[in-house]
């Protein structure tokens, strides 16, 4: 394969030389044996590579299953591991898409993932692989802090994950609580958020009390149903085993033997936030999540419970806090560009 235009018709840039020092360049050559999974490592006409060259500053060609990589020495070596690890994650089973990719390359500079990066096996250096098993996928960390989410979930009692949309906050919440109700850990999940509208009066609402709050918990339904078969979801919803609900349900209860998330956590007031977190019961785990920039309630940032019980809560053994920043938008790479643009406004 030769040379290929970068996407969109961009020229592949080099960044300017450092002043101070002279740049290395460097060549390495990669073999792959599995030569059926070679399509989908290069993509679309070479799409893939391409995506590759363009973020690290490379040049990369292909021949059968040899693959040549050109550029700056420290490029060249990101490049290997990514390439490495895009067909490590293809020879499991798992999908590789453009996000997928992005989210290789931005680990590729978190050395303390380099288990991740390079597919570390169970049982290598002590530690077990970070990943979220469901009946429908297997999900592993697409960035540093969901890494450290990840195992928040899996260890600590009370998880407080902040941070902007598209972080995988939630999804991530649900996948473990499906994982875990599979095992037979937890008894039951409760999803949770506040019914309110976001900056819009949607007004009345026509249907019984389901029909009613359906609408503002409609993220948790989808997560649940990318992570278990939709009759199962269904069949645990009619059963209760799955309870789906808004906050003001939750008062006067005690919530054992469960996995608890409450979504959209910056929209609570203090009360609400006290009376949730004092449902917490034996056996269970409870997730609370939310953009503390994305305050909807009257009264916006001072009356949010999320922030106050975060500076009130924070450092409680049993308690983990995860904080997410765009960096760690796993949506199209535009989103987490979009969110620097209102971040930087302070809009």
């Amino acid at each position: 394969m030769g040379r290929r235009p970068t996407r969109a018709g961009e020229p592949r840039l080099s960044p300017p030389p450092h002043p101070q020092r002279e740049i290395r360049r460097a060549r390495a050559e990669m073999n792959f044996e599995n030569q059926s999974l070679l399509v989908p490592l290069f993509g679309q006409f070479d799409a893939n590579l391409v995506q590759v060259e363009n973020r690290l500053s490379v040049f990369i060609s292909a021949r059968g299953d040899k693959v040549m990589i050109e550029g700056p020495e420290d490029s060249v070596a990101r490049a290997r591991d990514v390439l490495q690890a895009m067909y490590d994650k293809l020879a499991l089973g798992q999908d590789l898409d453009e996000g997928a990719i992005e989210a290789i390359i931005a680990m590729t500079n978190e050395p303390t993932l380099d288990g991740i990066i390079k597919g570390r096996k169970a049982g290598e250096d002590g530690a077990p692989p970070i990943m979220i098993r469901t009946r429908r996928k297997t999900i592993v960390p697409r960035s540093a802090v969901q890494a450290h989410y990840m195992r928040s979930l899996s260890r600590d009692d009370i998880i407080f994950a902040l941070g902007p949309a598209g972080t995988g906050k939630t999804y991530l919440a649900v996948a473990q609580a499906v994982a875990q109700l599979t095992s037979g850990s937890v008894q039951r999940l409760i999803l949770s958020r506040p019914a309110v509208e976001a900056g819009e009066k949607i007004g009345f609402l026509p249907g019984d009390m389901k029909e009613k709050v359906d609408p503002f918990l409609r993220p948790l339904y989808d997560a649940l149903y990318d992570c278990m078969p939709p009759e199962q979801v269904e069949r645990h919803i009619a059963s209760g085993v799955i309870e789906i609900a808004p906050i003001a349900f939750m008062r006067g209860r005690t919530l054992a033997d469960a996995f608890v998330i409450l979504d959209e956590a910056q929209n609570t007031t203090r009360e609400q936030m006290k009376m949730f977190l004092t449902r917490f019961g034996q056996n269970s785990r409870m997730v609370i999540a939310g953009d503390p920039r994305q305050v909807d309630i009257p009264g916006g940032d001072r009356m949010s419970g999320l922030a106050d019980a975060v500076e009130k809560l924070e450092g409680i053994e049993g308690l983990g806090t995860i904080r997410f920043t765009s960096a760690d938008v796993v949506r199209h790479p535009i989103v987490g560009r979009i969110v620097d643009a209102y971040e930087g406004t302070g809009a």
